[in-house]
């Protein structure tokens, strides 16, 4: 490990499942304080390369790299103990629980007897959501009643507690409407200022252009490109979509036709 290695490092990482190759060739990386967004439409292997970094599927070419040294991940326990946190689009979460118990939930501390710290549990949880910038008035407030973009700050914060160095987010904002996806990345933004390397997988580049540093694009299972913000204009991102060029070209001779 140096200290200039990114918190996280693929390199020509490719999968196989039998004869099917699902991703060929793929690299990116993150780092401390940084968003790389992984776009792609449907079919162009987002599913399969998540699930490569959040250890449920191994490589079968390639090097995974945490902080310089090279992993081999047998399962997302084993990626979580390196600080490599998933937060899946279906979120795993007990809807008529309150927010407290889903925050802690399979974590929950106890005392020498056994039993839990609620008091602590309570306050630990307004004090992580706050901190992301996220003002709970009662952390007895069953989760189920929360929008869709809280339900997600709760999980991102519930990960930064746990040790996340590295967020993966899976596809936080396809199910929702304009505001609760302005919360929601306005909370990636949070995550990266406290110092996360933030990996946002999305189909969407108007979310990921104003949040990204860096941004993959793939295309049945292949890399289109690993860009710097900087060498990207926004224009230029949504055409490099699966189908970017094509639609593009459609809406101007629709637009011509009125």
């Amino acid at each position: 490990m140096t200290d200039s290695a990114p918190l996280l490092e693929v390199r020509d990482i490719a999968k196989h499942f039998g004869n099917i190759t699902a991703l060929q060739g793929i690299s990116t990386s993150v780092n401390a304080g940084e968003v790389t967004c992984v776009l792609g439409d449907n079919g162009a292997g987002k599913s399969t390369f998540i699930k490569t970094l959040a250890g449920v599927h191994q490589q079968s070419e390639g090097q995974y790299l945490v902080e310089g040294e090279e992993v081999r991940f047998g399962s997302p326990r084993e990626a979580l103990s390196k600080g490599i946190a998933t937060v899946y689009q279906d979120l795993a979460m007990a809807p008529l629980m309150s927010i407290w118990r889903n925050f802690f939930l399979g974590s929950e501390p106890r005392n020498a007897i056994g039993m839990m710290k609620t008091a602590f549990m309570k306050r630990t949880a307004r004090e992580e959501m706050a901190k992301m910038g996220i003002d709970i008035r009662d952390p007895e407030q069953p989760v189920g009643t929360l929008s869709g973009g809280e339900r997600q700050s709760v999980a991102i914060a519930r990960a930064v507690y746990f040790g996340a160095k590295v967020l993966i987010l899976d596809e936080p904002t396809s199910a929702l409407g304009v505001k609760q996806s302005g919360v929601v990345l306005k909370y990636i933004i949070a995550a990266r200022d406290r110092g996360l390397g933030v990996i946002f997988i999305t189909h969407n580049p108007h979310h990921a252009y104003p949040v990204g540093d860096r941004f993959l694009i793939l295309n049945r299972g292949r890399s289109m490109g690993n860009f710097a913000k900087s060498d990207l204009p926004r224009d230029e991102l949504v055409k490099m979509m699966a189908g970017g060029a094509e639609l593009d070209a459609l809406t101007h001779e629709l637009e011509g036709s009125r």
